[in-house]
């Protein structure tokens, strides 16, 4: 064994890869640390990074790293992990940061989005910089003078203190629901919002109101629950019990939000869709598991991650970046009908 290791050829080396493609090493270097667009051309770049393939050549990023000053971790900041959206949304980040070597620290906010720890007091000199969605405004807050970049997911995009910001086209996503509904012939509408105060639910609130305005004789009631299926079902259980006329349609803000709704139509003896409408939003693996299955608004969460984490990068290469919102599209399926003439 000791006379096989000693024979055991070198490992391949920057200088190796640099003879391999007839560059210099400041070139390899600047091709496998991806830092050589507009300084290198296309085809050297490809010629680096296939000589370093064939010669096997891995660079040492922890020894790079130490160097740069660089840990090459990010912290993912979210609500909570038991909603699947944000699950989804850390797996686009993490597909993004191991295709550059990077690592991603998750920090869930023990109460959901209510009060969480400082996840930043041990960790500041660990983290390269923090990707933070917005509902955790109370994570958020340990994050004054954490002197680390911030990149926000579905913020308010006039707000401050983030370096860059990706967010969905939310309020695009409620138009698409209203217009469903109004072009239905729906009029007397429940809006099921989400008692969390954030920009994202504010944003879905506005949508909705002002398009139901647009239209003569349509009625809009808001009625807040926080974001579970009890809190929700008990809360269209008190609109079923109030006087006057039903609703004939209920938008809620998320598709936990819609499954109590549909419990409680059900549990009034009435029929989904056909007394009562049901909408969610962010298309869930719930909204196919109920039945009928939910008319919702489909979430791009693994593309919010990954244009997270590539945000994240382009603020620490000072390259610039982009804030074009992610599209969002209506799925309709069969908790949305025509209202009943009875």
């Amino acid at each position: 064994m000791n006379s096989a290791r000693q024979h055991a050829p070198p490992r391949p080396t920057s200088r190796d890869v640099a003879r391999a493609a007839g560059v210099s090493q400041a070139t390899v270097s600047l091709v496998l640390g991806d830092k050589w667009h507009g300084r290198v051309s296309s085809a050297t770049a490809e010629r680096v990074r296939d000589s370093a393939r064939d010669l096997g050549y891995r660079p040492n990023f922890a020894a790079r790293s130490l160097r740069m000053g660089r840990t090459r971790t990010a912290l993912l900041v979210v609500p909570a992990l038991t909603n699947e959206f944000f699950a989804r949304v850390y797996t686009g980040a993490a597909a993004v940061a191991a295709e550059h070597d990077f690592g991603v620290v998750l920090y869930p906010s023990p109460d959901g989005t209510g009060p969480a720890r400082d996840p930043f007091s041990s960790a500041r000199a660990a983290l390269d910089g923090v990707i933070a969605s917005s509902m955790a405004a109370d994570a958020l807050g340990a994050l004054r003078g954490a002197d680390l970049p911030l990149v926000l997911l579905d913020s308010d995009p006039e707000g401050h203190g983030a370096a860059a910001r990706v967010n969905l086209d939310i309020a695009d996503g409620m138009h698409q629901v209203t217009d469903h509904l109004l072009g239905l012939g729906h009029r007397r509408i429940v809006h099921l919002a989400s008692a969390v105060d954030t920009w994202t639910f504010a944003v879905r609130a506005r949508a909705l109101r002002d398009a139901v305005r647009e239209v003569p004789g349509a009625v809009l009631r808001t009625v807040p629950a926080a974001l579970d299926v009890r809190a929700g079902r008990e809360a269209v259980e008190a609109v079923l019990r109030s006087p006057g006329p039903l609703p004939t349609a209920i938008v809620c803000d998320d598709d936990i939000l819609a499954a109590g709704a549909c419990k409680a139509v059900r549990r009034r003896g009435l029929r989904v869709p056909d007394d009562i409408s049901v909408t969610g939003f962010d298309d869930l693996a719930l909204a196919t598991a109920v039945e009928p299955e939910l008319t919702t608004v489909h979430l791009p969460a693994e593309q919010v991650g990954e244009r997270g984490m590539t945000a994240l990068l382009d603020v620490l290469e000072g390259r610039p970046v982009e804030h074009p919102n992610l599209p969002v599209h209506l799925v309709v399926r069969g908790s949305t009908a025509p209202p009943s003439t009875a």
